[in-house]
């Protein structure tokens, strides 16, 4: 409960920036205008993000036939968790990775790449797909979702005040009113999704081992993820889709600093601490 409250503060907090950067572009106008651009991009995450995000990474859907041992693993955790059996994907990498998708638990579903499915055993598979059943429980991948597309407007507001030299708005004139929207508004909007990425991050790592009862084999997943990913880099894909993924699948750069998800031996921690704490009151 703590968790979802804290996402939501942020989100709205997100949604204010952007109404407010609208409005100095363009007064009360801007305003309404940007409004109304934030309801259509949620709109749009709620109803399309799933099939764009499936389609860019070219992921496979399979038939319990094809794939009984992982059907089987889902089944049993979605009926753990009170969930409906949501549709199972496998995509074509090498890297072990894999996310969650779909704007409720009636519309969801869960990916993993091949190379999950070769390079971890069963258990740390369960973990894996514990914790995305956890964010499918939660929602969270609305969430982040639209965290991740009011985001990207409030960059593309930030940059029609760039090449459009400021606004008809309250801030017209006011070199650091622009400065603000120039360098703080998209600033701001990406500490802000960062920070709904991990909040959901670490409540999923908790979520999911509660319901899989392996917290250690989500930690060793974690930690083999988190090796391959530099020596395995996915073929295709794009930035944005970083929180989707249980392990930050892009490296390098400032990928590291400006991370979608919390550090990798922290969740661990986290985790290890959960399984003590599990064991001690068995």
């Amino acid at each position: 409960m703590r968790s979802g409250f804290r996402t939501g503060f942020w989100l709205v907090l997100l949604a204010v920036l952007f109404v407010t950067a609208g409005g100095y572009l363009g007064g009360a106008q801007g305003a309404m205008l940007a409004f109304l651009i934030a309801l259509a991009v949620n709109l749009i995450a709620y109803f399309a993000s799933d099939k764009i995000v499936l389609a860019r990474y070219r992921a496979q859907e399979v038939s319990e036939q094809e794939q009984p041992r992982l059907f089987a693993i889902v089944s049993r955790l979605a009926a753990k968790a009170g969930l409906p059996m949501p549709k199972v994907y496998v995509i074509p990498e090498n890297t072990p990775n894999a996310f969650a998708t779909g704007r409720d638990p009636q519309h969801a579903a869960v990916a993993v790449t091949s190379g999950l499915l070769a390079n971890l055993d069963e258990d740390e598979v369960e973990g894996v797909l514990a914790h995305e059943l956890a964010h499918v429980k939660n929602r969270d991948t609305l969430t982040s979702a639209i965290a991740a597309t009011l985001a990207g407007a409030l960059a593309m507001v930030a940059n029609v005040a760039r090449f459009g030299g400021g606004g008809r708005g309250r801030g017209r004139g006011n070199p650091i009113a622009l400065l603000l929207l120039l360098v703080g508004a998209p600033l701001a909007a990406l500490l802000i999704r960062l920070l709904v990425s991990r909040i959901r991050e670490y409540a999923a790592d908790r979520d999911g081992a509660q319901v899989s009862g392996r917290p250690l084999s989500l930690a060793d997943a974690l930690r083999k993820i988190s090796k391959a990913v530099p020596q395995l880099p996915l073929h295709r894909g794009n930035t944005t889709d970083a929180q989707m993924f249980i392990v930050n699948p892009f490296t390098g750069g400032l990928q590291a600093l400006f991370s979608t998800h919390p550090p990798i031996e922290e969740r661990i921690r986290r985790l290890q601490a959960q399984a003590a704490g599990t064991q001690a009151g068995a």
